[in-house]
């Protein structure tokens, strides 16, 4: 009895909070769920797969993409360009299906600039302690590229309250941050604003 059109869903937060297990539980749970996938200048990690992690571009192509405005948004982070292609989430949400990306916060919030009903969940660790914890456990970076990282996140924390919502992933229980997501994404569904003029108009009859 909704609307037709699909959802965005936007998580962002600090790096090293958890974005990407908590999205890729959310897409194993919601098989309808469509997952906008970021080109990137930055390069591939060992474990990252084109098309499925990101699109890495080269600058040229990134500068190409950004001036044909076929990205939503773009941002640079840490020296690299990131943008969200236009295309596929307009066409997603066309379609009736709910969207999920994991931008910076920067580009969340431009993501909200151009979709005002996109719905901001800010994703952030129980002790922002912890943040270091995760980056260096991810052996990706070095340890210069770590600090930038939290220097970042400290800047990105003072965000929070131009978010819709606010998830906190505790350390030793990521299952209980993909419930509260996975409450969100529900409750949302079932927003008023969502039902068409003629839904509540037959509701109010009956």
């Amino acid at each position: 009895m909704t609307s037709g059109l699909g959802l965005l869903f936007v998580v962002s937060g600090p790096s090293g909070a958890g974005k990407d297990t908590l999205v890729e539980a959310m897409r194993e749970r919601r098989a309808s769920l469509r997952y906008s996938v970021s080109a990137t200048t930055r390069p591939a990690r060992a474990d990252e797969r084109e098309g499925e992690h990101y699109f890495f571009v080269g600058r040229s192509e990134f500068d190409r993409l950004r001036e044909g405005g076929r990205l939503l948004e773009w941002r640079e982070y840490n020296g690299n360009l990131y943008g969200t292609p236009r295309d596929y989430v307009e066409g997603c949400l066309a379609q009736g299906y709910d969207v999920v990306m994991k931008p910076e916060v920067n580009g969340a919030l431009a993501v909200k600039t151009a979709y005002p009903d996109a719905v901001l969940i800010f994703l952030v660790p129980d002790r922002f302690s912890n943040l270091r914890e995760r980056l260096l456990a991810r052996r990706t970076e070095t340890n210069e590229e770590i600090v930038r990282r939290l220097e970042i996140a400290q800047d990105e924390m003072k965000f929070i309250r131009r978010f819709d919502y606010l998830v906190v992933n505790e350390q030793g229980r990521p299952e209980q941050a993909v419930v509260d997501l996975e409450a969100i994404f529900a409750a949302e569904r079932f927003r008023i604003h969502r039902y068409p003029d003629d839904s509540i108009q037959r509701v109010e009859s009956s």
